[in-house]
């Protein structure tokens, strides 16, 4: 599950006023971007090569990926999780809802948030050029979704990290975070629900 990306086109006109001209289309996956400089004589450059945007965002999300494989495997081998992969400690599962909550809270998340919601911007303020330019860029934008995401994820060792109905629910809405016209709300809000969800957990563990 990554960031809400899009497909991006630059045109870049020389000339006394630089410019450059973007067309948007929005689709679910990372920031993919295709940038195809061209003069005013029509000469195009070299392009920049999509897949080595793709490449970079998905090292950033393979370490993630290795981390909670990892952590899974410590959680199942200290039999805290059951044979469904269902979190089988209510102070553990209560504590990840906590973390996860109040991290929704966090300078850190609006500002990862931020710039996946904008992704046009992401892209303005981070351009590279070049092959190298393309991988950082790549590194960078799946780095701000793993920081953004991570907390949403971790809730998967809560609920079951089998369960198809709440890995549909938790992309849903991570989908809806990042494109909702009010997705710091919807960010905050799920923010207080996992804090209360949290604390009833631990309150019945430890009663």
């Amino acid at each position: 599950m990554g960031c809400f990306g899009f497909h991006l086109h630059f045109r870049h006109v020389d000339g006394d006023d630089d410019g450059h001209d973007g067309s948007l289309c929005l689709a679910h996956g990372p920031h993919v971007c295709h940038h195809q400089p061209q003069s005013q004589g029509g000469q195009q450059s070299p392009v920049v090569p999509t897949g080595v945007f793709l490449l970079g965002y998905l090292i950033a999300w393979a370490w993630y990926s290795a981390l909670a494989t990892l952590g899974q495997w410590g959680l199942h081998t200290a039999a805290l999780l059951s044979p469904t992969m269902v979190n089988a400690s209510p102070i553990l599962g209560g504590a990840l809802l906590l973390a996860a909550g109040i991290f929704q809270f966090t300078p850190l998340k609006y500002a990862c948030l931020t710039r996946c919601r904008s992704p046009l911007g992401f892209l303005l303020n981070e351009w590279r050029d070049g092959t190298r330019g393309a991988l950082i860029m790549g590194l960078r934008n799946g780095n701000f979704c793993v920081v953004c995401c991570w907390a949403l994820m971790s809730v998967m060792f809560v609920v079951g990290v089998m369960s198809l109905l709440w890995m549909a629910i938790i992309a849903a809405f991570v989908l809806v975070e990042k494109v909702a016209p009010r997705g710091l709300w919807v960010s905050r809000i799920s923010g207080l629900l996992f804090i209360v969800w949290g604390v009833w957990m631990l309150t019945g563990a430890l009663s």
